[in-house]
């Protein structure tokens, strides 16, 4: 059991760190070509979303390749 305990924290933690890794990097993006006139608030909460589902995407992907790697001992055990 403390094992699935460590493993929610570090996938708690892997999703905050990579949807901030996700934030940072979409900063360089130059939306405003993609934004009509007084939608400033539509935008800024698409990209909130983009954010998210990139971050949590990005996080499950890395999470999932960890725990596939920790149940390969099983394949040659």
């Amino acid at each position: 059991m403390l094992t699935i305990g460590y493993f929610s924290l570090i996938s708690l933690f892997s999703h905050i760190f990579f949807i901030y890794v996700t934030w940072i990097a979409i900063q360089s993006v130059n939306f405003e070509v993609f934004i009509r006139k007084n939608h400033v608030r539509e935008a800024r909460l698409l990209i909130i979303l983009l954010t998210i589902v990139i971050g949590s995407t990005v996080s499950n992907f890395v999470l999932d390749i960890i725990r596939w790697s920790q149940d390969l001992v099983y394949l040659f055990s």
